[in-house]
């Protein structure tokens, strides 16, 4: 094997070792910030709407880091946060003439 061919394993080995400690670290901030319930309630929506549940973890690491949260966010909280972000549902009206 070249060098350069041990170098692009190499980084990509340290890429994937970076890419795990990160997703290590997003867990246990996630057992921090949230409680079992809404935990569960988080990973099951994440089998549904992967990009939602990703907008709202995103949204309190944000406060997090802000120094914003004082608590832990519930399974109540967490279902407003989640009212609030779907979009109203438009009704339509057919008139039978």
């Amino acid at each position: 094997m070249s060098d350069e061919g041990r170098s692009n394993s190499s980084d990509r080995q340290k890429a994937a070792e970076q890419e795990k400690q990160a997703k290590v670290a997003r867990e246990q901030m996630l057992r921090v910030i949230f409680t079992s319930e809404a935990r569960e309630r988080l990973n099951n929506l994440r089998m549904v709407k992967p990009d939602q549940v990703d907008m709202i973890e995103n949204q309190v690491f944000q406060l997090a880091a802000a120094g914003r949260l004082r608590k832990q966010i519930d399974d109540e909280e967490l279902k407003q946060m989640l009212g609030q972000m779907q979009k109203p549902k438009r009704e339509f009206k057919i008139n039978w003439k």
